[in-house]
Parts: structure tokens; C-alpha cells; sequence
């Protein structure tokens, strides 16, 4: 009984749209006004001490599981959650410290290859066909999500102004599509550091079969580990939300390093306008040591390394959509994947996905783009922001 009143507590509040709950002993109640959008059953109880220790680990552990099952949308479901002022998300009293959280260079490349070396071929099944695992920018309503890839890059490259010749660095490659097209197209030598065993094979091969070895270079390698080399721009994609609370102010200390005078970043990554934030079941099992920065903290440790602010830019929206596509496209190829990789996996992903973008629906986390430079270095940067939004044409000395 006392059980069944810590729920009806814990439930009663959380959503802002009408929700069914079936509880294990066959009872049932619904939660709000109107027709319920979404039916959460649970076929066991997950024990109080668990959820009050961590509701997130507890209640995804159990969806993992198949001890409680949804029927309706996930993304609403959490979305209104989100919103809810009162949901277990928001409720002093369900939040936990997480543990301390190590970011050694050893640790780093753990964590880095136990998300990003699941396997090529898995994300071949559901990312768009230039394996970018980033937010996309669509630019029209109708842009598929590998138009909407290509357009993010030429957006992230063209907010550089680049000069045909001069030298790039990616940190956070990723499969190398931004940096090989930064060569290709845009007549940069370039070089991606990456942490992932498949990421540096792929992008390894990428480079031989298109003839680039003469302009492009990956390594397998920690971003604090180039030492003294610098560059006239660098581009890092979905990398400081990796790097940890207490290494942010490194990590933006380490792009002043590698930039020449006047040179010119663009870094994009998930954020929050709420603060810095953690979620114990993506840590535990999505993206072990991540930590999502508010973006006055981004801001700050911007300023306190010396570089410039040229530009910030929001891409909530955008991330929205290209996490709804994966999705989509996962559940597209959800019997090869639950064959492949198990149920509990599959559930767990597809919850991730799901997650992720209720997430940015809601506005808990947010996607931008920080454009700073070095020095006096924003002189060679146009003076409005037309530039930004070129035809993505090559370059005539390419």
C-alpha cells in the first residue's frame, strides 16, 4: 500500500498531458484531463529505494527490461515530463550527485570507444549515408536528413570564411565527413584526431580511396596530446559535452592553444541555457563521463582563455528533428538490430533516441554553435552575417 501511494505521488504530477497508468496488481488510473495520450503499464514494481536514489537509472533500467512498457509515444511522454514542473524530473527530492566522474586520458578513450565502437555497420543501419552523428541544419522543410548533414557542414566551414591553403583541425573527427569535405571543397589541408578505433579505420580509408593523402591526415589521438603544432582554424563538433565539468576550461584553453594568431574556431555542442547538467542512465549506459555545460559556463571559459565571441548560434530545432529521423530510421531496422545487437540493447537505444529528442523539444538541452577567434582575428571575418549563408560552392583555387 505504501508502495502504490509513493507512485500515485510520484505519477500524479509528472505529466502535463492525460496519462494511464496500469499498475502491477491490475489496478489502473488515469492521470490528467481528457483522452490519455500515452498508456505506461507497469508489470512490476520498481522498488521506492531505487527510483529515490536515481529515478532516472531506475525507471530506464526497468523500460530496459520490459518491466514497464509504453504504448504511445516515448518522446511525448518524456517531453511533458520535461515540462511538468512538478515531474520526478524537476522534483528536488529525486535528485541525486553522481558520482565523480573521470576524464584521466585513458578513461576518456574508454568511454569514447565503448559508445562510438559498438560498430560501424550499426550505425550504417540508421545514420544518413555520410555517417554524421551530429545535429543536422535544414535549411528547407522538405531537405532529407543527408541534405540537412551536408548543409551543417558547408554552414560549420563557411562560418570560418576559410582561405584556400591555410591548415584545419577537427577535433572529434568523427567518420571525417567535415574534414574531407573541408578539403575537398574547400581547398583546406586538414587533420582529424579521433578516439575511436572504427571512426580512425573508416576515415583512414576514406583518405586512401580519395586520393586525399596529400591534404588530409587522421591520428588516433586525445586532443590534449598535439602538442605545440597550431592551425588557422578548427572545427569540433558534439566534443565539449565529452570532455567533463572539470576539464571544459582546458578544453577551450587547449583550441586558444592550437589556433595560429588571428586564427578562427567554430565549436558545436550540445548545451543548456538552464546550466550544467548530468543524467545518471545516459552516463551509466549511453555516454559514460558526459557532462552537458550551461552555456554561460561555455561562455566564461571562453573569455577566460583569450579568445574572442564572434558569434553564438542556437540549433535546438534542428537537433529535434534529426533525432526524431534516427529514430525513425532505427525502428525502420528494428528486427535486424534486436537480432543483432539483443532486445534489452535495442529498447535501450531506441529510448535513448527518443529521449534525446523530447529533450530539445522541451528546451531541457539546447545545440550551438560558438564562433571565437584569436586575437584580432574577427577583422577577417565580414561584417554582417550574410557570409554564413553561401551557395556552398568550391572554391576557384580548388
Amino acid at each position: 500500500m505504501l508502495e502504490k501511494t509513493f507512485y500515485r505521488t510520484l505519477l500524479s504530477h509528472s505529466f502535463n498531458i492525460p496519462v494511464t497508468v496500469n499498475y502491477w496488481d491490475g489496478s489502473s488510473e488515469t492521470y490528467g484531463e481528457g483522452t490519455p495520450e500515452v498508456t505506461v503499464t507497469f508489470k512490476e514494481a520498481v522498488p521506492m529505494k531505487e527510483i529515490t536514489k536515481n529515478a532516472s537509472i531506475a525507471l530506464g533500467e526497468a523500460y530496459m527490461d520490459g518491466r514497464i512498457e509504453i504504448e504511445g509515444s516515448i518522446q511525448k511522454l518524456i517531453e511533458s515530463a520535461y515540462e511538468s514542473a512538478e515531474s520526478f524530473f524537476n522534483n528536488s527530492k529525486f535528485k541525486r550527485f553522481m558520482p565523480k566522474q573521470s576524464h584521466s586520458e585513458k578513461k576518456s578513450q574508454e568511454d569514447i570507444q565503448s559508445h562510438y565502437d559498438v560498430g560501424n555497420d550499426f550505425y550504417e543501419m540508421w545514420l544518413d549515408p555520410t555517417l554524421t552523428y551530429s545535429c543536422a541544419y535544414f535549411k528547407n522543410e522538405d531537405d532529407s536528413l543527408e541534405d540537412a548533414q551536408i548543409n551543417k557542414v558547408h554552414h560549420i566551414i563557411q562560418k570560418l570564411n576559410p582561405q584556400p591553403g591555410k591548415t584545419l583541425l577537427d577535433i572529434g573527427c568523427g567518420w571525417g565527413t567535415l574534414m574531407l569535405t573541408a578539403a575537398k571543397e574547400y581547398g583546406l589541408k586538414v587533420v582529424g584526431i579521433t578516439l575511436s578505433q572504427e571512426q580512425y579505420n573508416l576515415v583512414s580509408k576514406r583518405i586512401q580511396d580519395e586520393g586525399l593523402s596529400d591534404v588530409a591526415e587522421v591520428r588516433l589521438e586525445d586532443y590534449r596530446e598535439l602538442g605545440d603544432e597550431t592551425y588557422d582554424y578548427i572545427t569540433s563538433v558534439g566534443m565539449f559535452e565529452h570532455v567533463g565539468k572539470a576539464n571544459l576550461a582546458m578544453y577551450f584553453e587547449r583550441v586558444n592553444h592550437y589556433l595560429k594568431p588571428e586564427g578562427i574556431a567554430l565549436l558545436h555542442g550540445i548545451t543548456r541555457q538552464q546550466g550544467g547538467a548530468t543524467n545518471g542512465w545516459l552516463d551509466k549506459y549511453i555516454f559514460p563521463g558526459g557532462y552537458v555545460p550551461g552555456m554561460t559556463e561555455n561562455l566564461q571559459h571562453i573569455v577566460d582563455c583569450g579568445l574572442q565571441i564572434d558569434d553564438v548560434e542556437t540549433l535546438r530545432r534542428h537537433y529535434q528533428r534529426t533525432t526524431e529521423i534516427w529514430d525513425q530510421n532505427f525502428n525502420a531496422k528494428r528486427a535486424e538490430i534486436e537480432t543483432k545487437m539483443g532486445t534489452r540493447f535495442t529498447r535501450m537505444w531506441d529510448l535513448y533516441l527518443q529521449a534525446c529528442a523530447a529533450s530539445f523539444q522541451s528546451g531541457n538541452i539546447d545545440v550551438m554553435q560558438y564562433l571565437v577567434s584569436k586575437g584580432p582575428s574577427s577583422r577577417n571575418l565580414p561584417m554582417t552575417r550574410e557570409y554564413m549563408y553561401g551557395d556552398n560552392t568550391i572554391a576557384e583555387e580548388v
